[in-house]
Parts: C-alpha cells; sequence; structure tokens
C-alpha cells in the first residue's frame, strides 16, 4: 500500500497548490491513502471548514493538525463529527474539541492515523510517549498505523521514532515547515522522516511575509502576521507499505515546485 503524506499546508495560496497538484501524484505514484497536515490552511493561521473541505475535496482521506488547531472556533463542529476525517493531537487536554486518530477501513486492511505533539518549546500537554502507548492499545487491530508527530525539537522526533520503531508503520513530524533529508526505514521496519516540510508560499518565513518575521525576530514586538503570495511547493513523503506486516518496505520524499 502507498501512503503519501503532505506537510503543513500554509494558506490559501497552499491550498490552491494544493488542489493543482496533488490529483497528478496520486495517479503518478498510486497512492492508496494520502494525509495532509491543515493546521495552517487558513488565512492567516488555524483551519476552518472552508479550507478543510477545500483539503478533502483535493484528495485527502484525513486532515492532522497541530498546535494551531483550536485557533478557529468555527472549525469546532468539524472536529467533534464522528465521521468527519479531521484529527488533532491526541494528547491535549480532554476537554478539547475533536478526536486523536481516525481509522480509514480499506477492506482488507485497516489504517489508524494518529495525532500527537511534542512537548518541547510547545504548550505543556500530555506526555506524547505515554499517550501513544495508550492509543496503540486502543488501535491494536489495525495492521498499519501511521503517526503525524507535530513538535519543533528533532530530537524529540528522533526519539519518538526510534521509541515506535517496530511498532507502528511509519511515522512522519511536522510544524516546522522545513523538509528534512532524512526520510529512510529504521532498523525495525517503522517509515520515518523527522519533518515533511511545508506545501505554500516558497519565497516566506515558514509562510509568512519575510519583512513581518524580520521584524518580529528583531525587535520582539507585537507584529500581525500576513501570508505571502507567489510561487508555491509541495512536500511530502511516500511510504511503501506491506499490508501484511505493516512494515515500510520503502520511503520517497517529494518535493513539488
Amino acid at each position: 500500500m502507498n501512503i503519501l503524506a503532505i506537510g503543513d499546508v500554509v494558506s490559501p495560496s497552499g491550498c490552491d497548490f494544493l488542489r493543482k497538484n496533488l490529483p497528478a501524484l496520486k495517479r503518478l505514484k498510486k497512492i492508496d491513502v494520502c494525509i495532509v497536515n491543515g493546521e495552517n490552511s487558513a488565512q492567516g493561521n488555524g483551519i476552518i471548514p472552508q479550507s478543510a473541505n477545500h483539503i478533502l475535496d483535493s484528495g485527502a482521506d484525513v486532515i492532522t493538525t497541530g498546535n494551531h488547531a483550536m485557533r478557529r472556533f468555527e472549525i469546532y463542529e468539524k472536529f467533534d463529527s464522528e465521521a468527519f476525517p479531521l484529527i488533532r493531537p491526541a494528547n491535549f487536554h480532554r476537554t478539547a474539541p475533536g478526536k486523536g486518530y481516525y481509522i480509514i477501513d480499506k477492506g482488507a486492511v485497516q489504517i489508524a492515523v494518529i495525532n500527537l505533539q511534542g512537548v518541547v518549546y510547545l504548550e505543556n500537554n500530555e506526555n506524547p510517549f505515554d499517550c501513544i502507548d495508550r492509543i496503540l492499545e486502543e488501535v491494536a487491530h489495525c495492521k498499519i498505523k501511521l503517526l503525524d508527530f507535530h513538535a519543533e525539537a528533532t530530537a524529540e522526533k528522533r526519539a519518538m521514532g526510534f521509541y515506535l520503531d517496530g511498532r507502528i508503520s511509519a511515522m512522519f513530524g511536522t510544524h516546522t515547515h522545513v523538509p528534512t533529508a532524512d526520510a529512510q526505514i529504521l532498523p525495525n521496519g517503522t517509515g520515518y522522516i523527522t519533518d515533511l516540510g511545508m506545501t505554500g508560499p516558497i519565497h516566506s518565513v515558514l509562510g509568512i511575509k519575510p519583512e513581518l518575521a524580520i521584524e518580529k525576530t528583531r525587535t520582539n514586538l507585537p507584529v500581525k502576521f500576513e501570508n505571502t503570495e507567489g510561487a508555491c511547493k509541495m512536500e511530502g513523503c511516500i511510504f511503501e507499505i506491506d499490508n501484511k506486516t505493516g512494515k515500510t518496505l520503502s520511503v520517497e520524499q517529494v518535493i513539488i515546485t
């Protein structure tokens, strides 16, 4: 089975670029399941119903999120819908809207898509290592298990990858919007990449106008961020997974400009 994971979609421009390029990539690579991180798909940040529907209509099967998941109140109803394939980090507080994993039923095989957020340099949520242990018990019936680990620190992501090696099919990091050059199969058969990258404006600072990011970094004063327009890119990774063993057979990084 070919699983495509796409890095954080940023702004309406990123949504449009996804719509333009995802269907052809899925046909070319014979993709069976597509997972897209959409936590920054709305203008500014966060995710709204319109951007979520746009991502799904473009070819995503499940939308994952991260630290901006709860920014926009209008999306809460979608998070709470059991049938809507939108998830937030499972280690958020128990009162948060939504769910932390979604199961795709492909008939012969069931696929658990799990979302977690790191705690290094981010909010003080439940320890993600403890949280994933609990979830893996809940989805033990699924042969293929995938994790979007939305985290800041590369060391935390690497540690999680080795912690789960052989216990899940693949782990892909999100959040930093910069793709890492370490797509690989870990020793016990888990596909891995520290960060998928971003789908959105190329000439930007993580999707934001450079001059605004510079002003914020130089002055540490409040700055209203705005998304950049112009040329975009789409970044992600393809994991070929054995349906019988649940292990990754190959990993291919994808960058489309």
